[in-house]
């Protein structure tokens, strides 16, 4: 079984990629995209895959968006970190689905649902794409209102309304508040982007995930990129670049 994973955080792809390969030996990972635009160059070019596992929110978009540029036959197990939309959707056309954070018992049972179901999966019976695009880029409302962190020996909650920013450092997920207070997350990057409010959090680039009451300016930068401003110093330049520029000032008017 030739298999494809489409993940943008690091830490989840290379989990995934020992949690297949262990569970199925045979099976060859063909390669791992982190974004829309790498995973349509390389489908684009023939590549047949027998299965993708495909993460939603990908750092230059929803991944439903893949569909609308290849064709896609083979099963697809999408993988999120909410459910209350995603099951009966995928569940009535034959594609599975994972939560995240995922773990080995949840990737085998989709691998083993897959190949029960192997048989059924025609290009006709993937799901609607369009209505599902359309539905998970509408603002949640079960959006994550705070977040548990620990510190000095102590736990604490912190309102997702008084945090900058979230950020990845050495692969671990950071938030800022605008007190300038720093705690350390044990959920991925990606995995906080799905959690808070889309309408209220931008994810500008693969390292940043920006609060709108945070965004201070924004100016042209080389190569049609755009600086983004703070109002809460960053450690770096904040990026956007432009491929992702319109969806940026769409969210930005979007209110």
């Amino acid at each position: 079984m030739n298999i494809i994973i489409i993940e943008d955080e690091f830490r989840a792809a290379k989990s995934l990629q020992n949690l297949i390969l262990e569970l199925k030996p045979e099976a060859k990972i063909i390669d791992v995209y982190d974004s829309i635009e790498t995973s349509v160059e390389a489908l684009s070019k023939g590549i047949t895959p027998d299965l993708i596992f495909m993460d939603i929110h990908l750092s230059d978009g929803l991944s439903f968006e893949i569909f609308k540029q290849v064709e896609i036959t083979c099963p697809v197990v999408f993988c999120t970190a909410f459910d209350q939309y995603m099951l009966d959707a995928f569940k009535s056309k034959g594609v599975d689905y994972v939560l995240k954070p995922f773990s080995r018992d949840d990737i085998a049972e989709a691998l083993r649902k897959v190949d029960e179901l192997k048989k059924f999966f025609q290009k006709n019976e993937l799901p609607d794409l369009e209505a599902l695009l359309q539905k998970i880029s509408q603002p949640q409302s079960a959006s994550k209102s705070s977040f548990l962190v620990f510190k000095n020996q102590k736990y604490t909650t912190i309102l997702t309304e008084n945090i900058a920013y979230f950020y990845i450092h050495n692969e671990i997920t950071h938030l800022v508040t605008f007190d300038k207070e720093q705690f350390q997350l044990t959920q991925s990057l990606g995995q906080v982007a799905e959690q808070v409010s889309e309408k209220q959090f931008f994810r500008i680039n693969r390292q940043y995930v920006v609060n709108f009451k945070a965004i201070k300016e924004m100016e042209h930068y080389f190569q049609r990129k755009i600086l983004v401003k703070l109002t809460i110093e960053t450690a770096e330049k904040l990026l956007i670049n432009k491929e992702k520029t319109h969806s940026f000032f769409t969210w930005l008017e979007d209110r």
